[in-house]
């Protein structure tokens, strides 16, 4: 096993960056990265401007009292200090975390960090994975994820289908709409990862849920967080034994009644010779997404993508569609049917 990169450590000149209002946008928002800033005209406003440090040094009090005793081995950057805190303050509260060591993996969407664990939870250290804030989110236009998928509430409760004013909120994307489907999404992700871990998945242990973030299983050690498949070259005697181990989890979801959604060498963890599969907030479901087909499709022509660049004989397509047709014969006639009527509804709304 050849390891190129092992694990995300931003540079002092990354946080010096993020102490600034222009270096944390330039990071997380996503409509400075692509010149969405620099290519908007400014708009008359005759209100005297705060300067930067100023609205920084606002945020910055917001967060003052936060901390109620959480102190973190971790220095986060001055906004990030203020989700962090109020993310994970209730695991600390709860006696799950002690402490904040390290941010080992950012992305557009969430933060994961490793944690000292409280003595009581039976393991030395944890993943946090916190979502960013709704400002500097940038979840995926998740439309195709959550049809046919239900609501679900911040204790893993399943909103009344029938509540057309829940939906049309969501729809809307309102500030209680959005908030709405963001803990949904969030919880999605937790279901999952008790149903797979219950079932035999290689997931992590999922250990508790809060509003923007989740407590769960730590694959690594206290110097290195496990790498994902994109950043290792496997040996050949390894390789075909892990593609194998991916698709039985491909194959158990299925049988689960769902399919990952964003599957690929990016959200698979390795360590000590196993795989771990990680990031299930777009689960799709099988019997009631018009989209589970092409879903699963793509989700194993990526496996396969990268398992071929190591050495694997396979073919995407011929596995994907055996898998489709034994996870989904046994569904009724009136059962595709209505995935064929909700699939050209959902064209007809698009065009």
């Amino acid at each position: 096993m050849n390891v190129r990169s092992t694990q995300f450590s931003p540079s002092p000149s990354d946080d010096d960056a993020l102490d600034s209002y222009e270096g944390y946008a330039a990071r997380y928002d996503p409509a400075y990265e692509d010149g969405r800033y620099r290519r908007q005209k400014k708009k008359a406003n005759h209100k005297q401007k705060r300067s930067q440090e100023e609205i920084i040094e606002t945020l910055t009090d917001e967060s003052e009292g936060l901390e109620a005793g959480f102190a973190m081995t971790y220095r986060p950057a001055r906004f990030e200090a203020i989700w962090l805190y109020s993310s994970l303050s209730g695991f600390y509260d709860r006696a799950l975390i002690t402490d904040v060591l390290s941010r080992v993996k950012g992305g557009k969407e969430a933060n994961v960090y490793r944690c000292a664990a409280h003595p009581s939870v039976g393991a030395p250290l944890v993943a946090a994975k916190v979502y960013r804030p709704r400002k500097f989110r940038n979840l995926r236009n998740d439309k195709r994820y959550r049809e046919g998928r239900s609501l679900i509430d911040s204790d893993g409760k399943t909103l009344n289908e029938r509540d057309t004013r829940l939906k049309r909120a969501v729809e809307k994307g309102g500030s209680f709409g959005s908030e709405l489907a963001h803990t949904s999404w969030l919880m999605h992700e937790y279901a999952t990862l008790e149903r797979l871990h219950a079932a035999g998945g290689a997931v992590p242990r999922p250990m508790a849920s809060g509003e923007n973030a989740l407590l769960m299983q730590f694959q690594g050690n206290a110097e290195q967080a496990a790498p994902t498949l994109h950043e290792i070259e496997l040996a050949p005697a390894e390789a075909e034994p892990l593609f194998l181990e991916v698709m039985r989890n491909v194959e158990l979801m299925l049988g689960l009644g769902i399919i990952h959604g964003d599957l690929s060498a990016y959200n698979i963890l390795y360590w000590e010779g196993k795989i771990t599969l990680i990031d299930f907030p777009q689960v799709v479901d099988v019997a009631r997404n018009p989209h589970a087909r092409e879903i699963l499709f793509r989700d194993v022509a990526r496996v396969c993508d990268y398992f071929r660049r190591q050495g694997v004989a396979c073919n995407s397509e011929s596995l994907a569609d055996n898998l489709w047709h034994r996870y989904t014969l046994n569904r009724t006639p009136m059962e595709v049917l209505a995935d064929l009527s909700r699939l050209e509804e959902t064209d007809a709304e698009e065009e």
